[in-house]
């Protein structure tokens, strides 16, 4: 769908959100590319859809609502299903600090009226669901469902480098019985296959694809075998269940769980993040997650996050503890930490997965 080029890095605030206490506990690596692909693809031809890099936490790029377009930064979600943007009626403190959509300035905005709510990990809103074409890149969706949110409570958006999200994860998870961006690319044939693939690497990718089976349709969510903190089996002895999600920032799983692996790899918990010392990481196990019996290993170089201020270095453990209970979970959620290391193709034809390393 989306073909990555060079980002724009924006200054870094993370040190004047932490002194507000509004530092976000989500972070992200430093590319993220979104391309259309298939098994002999070198010739297949996709759509340039340049990102942003926000602080290592956000990651967007631009869309366009409405006849003439109007245009927002969206996060490319593989953890939501749903396509919202700020409504100009909104007057909510992060709305008025973002792009709004205007209905009235759009000949092809039909309104739908019902109202709709979404709940995140960090976050909600409300709002009501119009109809209006949406552009990415190129890529025209006619009649795409959206939500224009007309409340946005609390601090989390206001802080936000974007303006809404558009997610890319299953029909079934979309509220309001909307169908999402990708669905309605597939069936307007809009692209060539029913997949999309997301790069956040510069390296080169000369590997096969590793095939995963959708363990359930809903999240992109998959099977692991096993966690390995070093050479032992630490976790998911018996198996578990995860969703590769390109929403949340680092690597979540159960909080007992995590707070075992925090101080397995020697990370103490100071001001609400877990640091470690950045001299140390020779001396830090490896963590591989075995999924479908194959081992993806992360060295504690990719799982640790490191930020230069004032003439010191700070490091911080990529993985963070997140209670997802029944039904849906638990769950561990595999963010951009673990996505950052690999080549990941979400394949909607035959719901599988597809995770090839990258190569220095």
């Amino acid at each position: 769908m989306y073909t990555g080029v060079a980002l724009k890095r924006k200054k870094s605030v993370r040190k004047a959100l932490k002194e507000r206490g509004k530092l976000s506990v989500f972070w992200k690596s430093n590319n993220l590319d979104m391309v259309q692909y298939k098994d002999s693809c070198p010739s297949v031809q996709g759509t340039n859809e340049p990102l942003i890099n926000y602080m290592d936490v956000e990651y967007f790029g631009q869309i366009s609502i409405g006849s003439p377009p109007q245009n927002f930064t969206v996060i490319f979600d593989t953890g939501s299903s749903n396509l919202w943007v700020p409504s100009v009626y909104c007057v909510s403190k992060a709305c008025e600090q973002h792009s709004r959509f205007q209905p009235s300035q759009s000949s092809t905005y039909s309104a739908e009226g019902r109202s709709f709510s979404l709940q995140y990990g960090t976050g909600s809103l409300t709002g009501i669901i119009g109809v209006d074409q949406v552009t990415v890149q190129g890529i025209s969706v006619a009649n795409q469902q959206f939500g224009e949110s007309v409340s946005e409570p609390g601090s989390t958006f206001v802080d936000a480098g974007f303006d809404g999200i558009l997610g890319l994860a299953y029909p079934s998870l979309a509220v309001g019985g909307c169908t999402p961006v990708f669905d309605n690319m597939m069936s307007q044939n809009l692209v060539a296959l029913p997949l999309f693939s997301v790069y956040m690497n510069s390296n080169t990718i000369n590997r096969e694809l590793n095939w995963v089976p959708v363990s359930a349709q809903g999240y992109w969510q998959i099977t692991l075998d096993n966690i390995k903190v070093g050479e032992e089996v630490a976790f998911c002895q018996d198996g578990c269940q995860a969703i590769v999600d390109t929403g949340t920032s680092m690597i979540t799983g159960p909080p007992t769980d995590v707070v075992q692996l925090q101080n397995q790899i020697g990370a103490a918990a100071v001001d609400g993040e877990y640091e470690v010392d950045c001299n140390n990481l020779n001396d830090m196990p490896d963590i591989t997650f075995t999924i479908n019996g194959i081992e993806y290993t992360i060295t504690p170089e990719k799982y640790t996050l490191s930020e230069d201020s004032e003439g010191m270095t700070y490091c911080t453990s990529g993985f963070q503890g997140l209670d997802i209970p029944p039904p849906a979970g638990p769950l561990w959620i595999l963010g951009d930490v673990f996505i950052g290391q690999f080549y990941s193709v979400f394949d909607r034809g035959n719901n599988r997965v597809g995770l090839a390393p990258a190569v220095p």
